[in-house]
This record gives structure tokens, sequence and C-alpha cells, in this order.
């Protein structure tokens, strides 16, 4: 009988401490105003529902995605990777042309400004023709906007 006694004692313990953990949380109001929240309010306070549940157990979980969804996203990674990477390459490829057109814009208008005699050949007849001074005033001028647009 003692038995008996002590399981049905146990289960009202476990039954009034599981309701405890799904109660509402309450407001306290006490004497002079004195405020305070919990499950069970103190004895010679005024207790007013608040409306929100302490459930610790109901955590907001995120739902697991599928293979399939997993996959999907790792593809789009991927390729935006890739596509980073091509603008990079890209970027690194117009770098270097530009630097390239740099130098050969600078080296030719210091052949300009050096008095070196500067050769064409003429689209017409295919003989080679010396700049002269007139022409050469203008080449410098062009050589030296594309140092400008090119070396900045």
């Amino acid at each position: 009988m003692n038995r008996l006694l002590i399981l049905l004692a146990l289960g009202v313990t476990t039954a009034a401490l599981a309701s405890q953990a799904f109660a509402q949380v309450l407001r306290c109001v006490g004497p002079g105003g004195r405020i305070e929240f919990a499950s069970v309010c103190p004895p010679g306070t005024k207790a007013e529902p608040t409306g929100i549940r302490n459930n610790p157990g109901a955590v907001a979980a995120t739902p697991e995605k599928s293979v399939a969804e997993r996959g999907a996203d790792f593809r789009k990674r991927q390729a935006e990777q890739q596509e980073a990477a091509k603008k990079a390459d890209e970027k690194a490829r117009d770098a270097a042309d530009r630097s390239a057109n740099c130098e050969s814009a600078q080296a030719y208008l210091k052949s300009l400004q050096s008095g070196v005699r500067i050769v064409r050949t003429d689209p017409k007849t295919g003989e080679r023709v010396f700049l002269d001074d007139a022409d050469r005033q203008h080449e410098i001028q062009r050589a030296q906007r594309g140092v400008d647009s090119n070396c900045n």
C-alpha cells in the first residue's frame, strides 16, 4: 500500500511539474503597484494573463533542405564563383593590355620628341615617307592623347 501511495504521489508531482512547464506567463500586480511576471503569482498579488505561453520545448526549427535543394544551392554557388573568377581574369587581362598600350604610347611619344626621323609607309604607293615638322607636331599631339588615355 505504501508503494501505491508513493507512486501516486510521484505521478501527481510529475503532472504538476509538466503543467508548469507549458503554463501561461502571468502578470502579477502586487501591493504598491509592483509588477512581476511568473507562471504562478505569489499570494497577495493579482494575476493578469499576458497571452504568452511558456513552452521551452517548442523551438522554431528550420526545416531540413532536401538533397535536390542542397545540390541546387551548391551548383548556384559554384556558378557564381566561376562568374566571379571569369570577371577577375577579364579585368586582369584588360589591365595588362592597358599597361602594354601605355608603354607603347610612351615609347612612340619619346621617339617623336627626340627628333629622330620617323618613317611611314604611304598607303597608296607603298613608298617610305619621312614625317616633316608639321606632321611631327600633329603626331606628338596624337601620341600625347594616347598616353593620357592609356596611362591614367
